[in-house]
């Protein structure tokens, strides 16, 4: 396996590059990342190959021009709607004779117990990307992470199992080799973004991961240290570019690089009166406003995205009580104000930017929410372990073969 990984986020707005280096301790270090501006997309769906194709390759190019190194094999993600999951458990004895003695549990029975839990019937149009266990449950008693060495009469396991679109994971397939890469693999967007950004304390509290970007916006609820529920809603940044223009009569190009530059979506007191630059359309002058103007724009659409999400958490996750964080990521998550705005929305202190963790290099930039999910593909993808249990190793299709329970689980309580 190369010492370089490489991950690679194909977003509605933008593509991010995020290059690692493994040194002889397996540790990771970022050499290279890039960003440049998406092409082909709507909505985090790809509507034009060759468009995307062109994009991959000037975002890829610019990460290897930064790192020095040739690229030959990229891990990228998928989300939007054309990912969904559902919590599913499977059941078996121990001994599998018809004694049903009490035996110690072995790793062959807890790989038969997760091979039970996916024994569900799945649409023709989805496939499988990963399998998480929850908890694994021995006659009953609490539950545990690992059975291994436990004596009982059954092992039950509770699990996590995130689907995905069979069309976008082969036009994902597609771009990636007519860019002049391999698929190493595809992971869910926001799994990889909730390894890289919530910490080991807040995944078994309970948190909530929401993932700001410019198509839809995403989110993955956590607890007892694994997802529970994911969901994604069909709005995120590019509509309040789309306010903004229609207000202030505007093209969407100057109506994002004021966003970009100027947006706030929660009046602290200093921008009350900070002046903002209109530029003028078809002979008419500039105008000036202020950024308390424009936070009457910002504001009710981006508070409108956390409702959404909440609503959907509330209605259809099925818990009581997280305790731990609410981690904000994507490219909406560097807006200022919104950490106030998800306080308000959500009616707690508990929110924070999903900042991931420094892995090296003089530029930081990297560490910025938007890079979640690319500095999250390189780390999930650094261990061969991991790699070898969610991962083929070498062919043609870049998609994924068996179980990774173990591997992502090593991979969840020692990222941190």
């Amino acid at each position: 396996m190369s010492s370089i990984v490489v991950g690679l986020d194909i977003g509605t707005t933008f593509i991010k590059t995020v290059i690692g280096e493994l040194d002889e301790n397996n540790n990771i270090s970022i050499i290279g990342f890039a960003k440049k501006p998406s092409q082909g997309l709507r909505n985090g769906v790809i509507v034009n190959i060759d468009a995307a194709v062109n994009a991959i390759k000037e975002a890829v190019d610019a990460a290897e021009q930064v790192a020095g190194v040739d690229v030959d094999t990229v891990y990228t993600a998928i989300g939007g709607a054309q990912v969904e999951s559902l919590n599913s458990e499977g059941t078996v004895v121990v001994d599998s004779s018809s004694k049903h003695r009490t035996l110690e549990i072995t790793e062959e029975v807890k790989q038969n117990a997760l091979e039970a839990s996916q024994a569900v019937n799945l649409p023709m149009d989805k496939e499988k990307l990963h399998c998480i266990p929850q908890e694994y449950i021995v006659d009953d008693l609490p539950g545990s992470k690992d059975p291994i060495g436990t004596m009982g009469k059954k092992l039950r396991v509770k699990v996590h199992i995130i689907l995905a679109s069979s069309t976008t994971c082969t036009n994902l397939q597609q771009c990636v080799q007519r860019s002049g890469y391999f698929l190493g693999g595809i992971w869910s967007k926001t799994l990889v973004s909730s390894l890289s950004t919530i910490h080991d304390d807040e995944m078994e509290l309970g948190s909530i991961l929401i993932d700001l970007g410019g198509g839809t916006t995403d989110v993955m609820v956590v607890n007892k240290g694994a997802p529970i529920f994911m969901a994604s809603v069909p709005v995120g940044g590019n509509l309040v570019t789309n306010d903004i223009a229609i207000v202030k009569g505007i093209p969407v190009s100057a109506a994002e690089k004021i966003k970009v530059e100027n947006g706030c979506c929660w009046i602290t007191g200093n921008e009350v009166s900070e002046d903002v630059i209109i530029p003028g359309v078809g002979g008419r002058p500039p105008e000036e406003t202020t950024q308390y103007e424009l936070c009457q724009i910002i504001q009710p659409r981006i508070d409108e995205i956390f409702t959404m999400v909440k609503s959907e958490i509330v209605h259809h996750a099925n818990i009581t009580q997280l305790n731990g964080s609410i981690v904000l990521t994507g490219g909406g998550a560097k807006m200022n104000g919104i950490v106030q705005l998800a306080q308000s929305v959500w009616g707690t202190t508990s929110v924070r930017i999903g900042e991931v963790a420094d892995l090296g290099g003089l530029d930081k930039s990297y560490r910025n929410p938007d890079f979640a999910t690319a500095v999250g593909l390189v780390s999930a993808n650094k261990d061969e372990e991991v790699v070898r249990h969610g991962k083929k190793k070498a062919g043609a299709d870049g998609k994924k073969s068996g179980n990774f329970a173990d591997g992502l689980k090593k991979l969840w309580n020692n990222l941190f």
